[in-house]
């Protein structure tokens, strides 16, 4: 991965600064990254100057005419470029370190084509969240002929979690940006075999309690933000809405962890007032009991805890580390949750409530 992130780094570009400058390259074939043209999906902070993600599993897709495009970037303050995958016409993704200021992208033959831009992984422990962003990917405009989009209405879900959530050790056992893959992580595993839109938020040690890494605060107030200053999309028009959090707020107590649960849950659910909402059992146990008491206080017919207990088993290779799964046990985790995202919510209990010191 290291090999052909490095080689193909002479092509690409990236990142986020407080206020993202005009397209220095611009010219009347540069669009604007808040054209129509561009479609997005997942957490992206949009204006005229630049499309900001700091999210693994965002994604943007557009369609073309001609042999190249080139995707533009703000680099100005990147010190941890993201990593990111490009895929032309459906074809193989291939891998980029965003660290330059503009990335050719190459189609076969002069016709019409299809590119889609997926973040594969956004370093968790560099500053994402108070400008100027030391990682995240700055789209400042796509250079080329640009095609309009093609309406499609689509089944809405969103992932909220912690490291898990975010694809961090799902391809090795460091915590590193090549190991990480966002795409690899089972909320992205989900949206591809649903076709759904995806919003995929993921941040490394974050808790309902405990902030996260890069700046992050804790779950609930974080939510509704890209990032610091700028507000996020609704999710009013979710679907379903699968929360992980839990893992990382293993040292607080029971009582604190109930009233800040509680808390996210109901600020999801005055969000998204018609989601369905699953409120995962952490995979190592963390508050089982609490998150279930909390589903069952809040009665909410359209709130289900889900029991994650036996889905993944460490000595099948199902986790890169203690608490991270590996791309075999995200593909298990979608599996299991594809099928109950399909049916009626279903009553479960659960059973035991390790607890853990590792961070997700």
């Amino acid at each position: 991965m290291r090999r052909t992130l490095l080689t193909a780094a002479t092509l690409a570009g990236l990142l986020v600064g407080a206020v993202p400058p005009a397209v220095a390259s611009g010219g009347s074939d540069v669009v604007r990254p808040d054209d129509r043209r561009i479609a997005y999906e997942g957490r992206w902070g949009r204006t005229a100057a630049a499309a900001v993600t700091v999210n693994s599993g965002s994604r943007l897709r557009f369609r073309f005419t001609g042999p190249a495009v080139h995707a533009l970037f703000d680099v100005s303050s990147i010190t941890v470029p993201a990593q990111i995958y490009v895929s032309v016409d459906g074809g193989p993704k291939e891998a980029y370190a965003v660290d330059r200021p503009d990335l050719e992208i190459r189609a076969v033959g002069r016709g019409r084509h299809s590119v889609e831009i997926s973040v594969k992984d956004v370093f968790s422990r560099a500053n994402r969240w108070v400008p100027p962003l030391e990682t995240g990917v700055v789209l400042t405009g796509i250079r080329g002929h640009l095609l309009s989009q093609h309406p499609v209405k689509k089944l809405q879900l969103a992932f909220y979690g912690d490291s898990i959530t975010q694809g961090v050790m799902a391809l090795c056992d460091v915590n590193t940006s090549d190991c990480a893959d966002g795409t690899a992580a089972y909320p992205t595993l989900i949206a591809d075999a649903l076709h759904a839109s995806l919003t995929q938020v993921g941040f490394g040690r974050q808790g309902v309690i405990r902030t996260g890494n890069g700046g992050v605060p804790a779950a609930t107030d974080a939510y509704g933000w890209n990032y610091a200053g700028s507000r996020a999309d609704s999710d009013r028009r979710a679907d379903a809405i699968v929360l992980n959090q839990g893992t990382n707020d293993a040292a607080s107590g029971s009582a604190e962890f109930t009233a800040a649960y509680r808390a996210c849950l109901s600020r999801l659910r005055a969000a998204a007032p018609h989601a369905r909402i699953l409120a995962l059992r952490p995979f190592d146990g963390t508050h089982a009991a609490d998150i279930a008491a909390v589903v069952a206080e809040l009665a909410d017919p359209r709130i289900q805890f889900v029991d994650t207990t036996g889905w993944l088993d460490a000595a099948q290779g199902d986790f890169n580390g203690a608490v991270h799964p590996s791309a075999q046990g995200h593909r298990k985790v979608a599996d299991r949750l594809i099928d109950l995202i399909s049916k009626k919510p279903a009553t479960t209990t659960p059973e035991g409530t390790p607890s853990s010191d590792h961070h997700a």
